[in-house]
């Protein structure tokens, strides 16, 4: 059996950028572990927004201890209610130490992997380990907003989908930890200038040119 070169790609960006689509995509050509980190938070909020706990970061650990990657991503978490929630929750300094651990404890038992989120390339993954390619990606407002509006079959006005989604975005860029950044050599991919097939054949040829090396 051959065994795989060592592979770790970062893929970061705003909400409804394509980066969970082009994440699966790219992981499912080179056969790598994909790490969705908004769907960690996401399953926080939800767990808070069900059990209203009084302590949230004591409940958060608690919850954490037996809990599995698996688990998390067979669960329902896209819902309006829960991406206002973790938009806000996000910002809790403790609330990412938990998810980080949760991250870190995968990532470090796997050297092929793909791990998307909002700060990946920028704290998660920027050393031991480093990543060694990453993605920033981004979408013009529209068409991030329609997105999610079909996701959520219509479920409120499209108008009110793009303040909300506006919203999310300038949290994630302004909050003071671990904000959304692009990091200086990841390749920026605009998911609303190009399909599918031209995402993964951009972020093939730079995932080509590490294994090369």
């Amino acid at each position: 059996m051959i065994k795989l070169k060592k592979l770790i790609i970062a893929c970061d960006g705003e909400s409804a950028s394509g980066k969970s689509t082009a994440a699966k995509l790219v992981s499912k050509k080179y056969r790598l572990l994909l790490i969705n980190s908004g769907l960690i938070y996401r399953y926080c909020s939800k767990l808070i927004i069900k059990h209203k706990p009084k302590n949230i970061i004591f409940f958060l650990k608690k919850k954490f201890k037996s809990i599995t990657y698996k688990k998390i991503a067979n669960q329902k978490l896209h819902s309006e209610k829960i991406s206002n929630h973790v938009a806000i929750l996000a910002k809790n300094k403790k609330v990412r130490e938990i998810v980080n651990q949760l991250q870190m404890k995968i990532i470090k038992s796997n050297n092929r992997i793909c791990v998307e989120g909002r700060d990946i390339a920028s704290k998660i993954l920027s050393k031991n380990p480093k990543y060694d390619v990453a993605f920033y990606f981004k979408c013009s407002l529209e068409v991030a907003a329609f997105r999610i509006w079909r996701d959520i079959n219509k479920a409120v006005p499209l108008k009110m989908e793009k303040r909300s989604l506006m919203r999310r975005t300038n949290l994630d860029k302004k909050r003071k930890n671990s904000p959304l950044i692009k990091v200086k050599d990841a390749i920026l991919v605009r998911s609303d200038l190009l399909n599918k097939k031209q995402v993964l054949i951009k972020m093939s040829k730079a995932v080509d040119k590490v294994l090369k090396n």
